[in-house]
């Protein structure tokens, strides 16, 4: 780590400690140089992840649309925010342990659509009419047969 005041390329690490957030450790170093301080942050370099669409077009990963997909899928529903953001963090979770750096809109959907299930079943019901593109009443009726059956 270079000195921002001499330029030097030697310092050593005076305080170290974790951020509010606990997303990244704050580090106070010292020139060996010149002796004067400076901070420093190191976190950890996400892997950015791609959407692979329907289309074929491709699309950074945005936590945002999965959360709005979500909530209004959720409106009106007993189903707290912090269980929404758990939804979201386990798949995350998922996402980034399979290493994968593409991943296909058809996955995201179908983990969030399993996740929703175990929650609530209309809000299952109606992320799955937006995200499978129920065409008509009879592929609506269709998936609410199978939900009653598997309950």
């Amino acid at each position: 780590m270079k000195c921002p005041y001499c330029g030097y390329s030697q310092s050593k690490v005076v305080d170290s400690r974790p951020t509010e957030e606990e997303t990244a450790i704050r580090r106070r170093r010292e020139c060996e140089k010149c002796a004067r301080r400076f901070t420093t942050y190191e976190k950890i370099e996400e892997m950015p992840l791609i959407i692979v669409k329907k289309d074929g077009s491709r699309e950074l990963y945005q936590r945002s649309k999965v959360i709005n997909g979500l909530l209004k899928a959720c409106e009106k529903r007993p189903v707290p925010i912090k269980r929404i953001e758990n939804i979201v963090e386990s798949m995350e979770k998922e996402l980034y342990n399979s290493m994968e750096k593409e991943i296909d809109s058809n996955t995201i959907g179908e983990m969030l659509m399993y996740k929703l299930k175990e929650i609530d079943d209309v809000a299952y019901v109606r992320f799955a009419s937006v995200y499978r593109q129920f065409k008509d009443i009879n592929t609506f009726m269709e998936e609410l047969k199978k939900l009653i059956n598997e309950r």
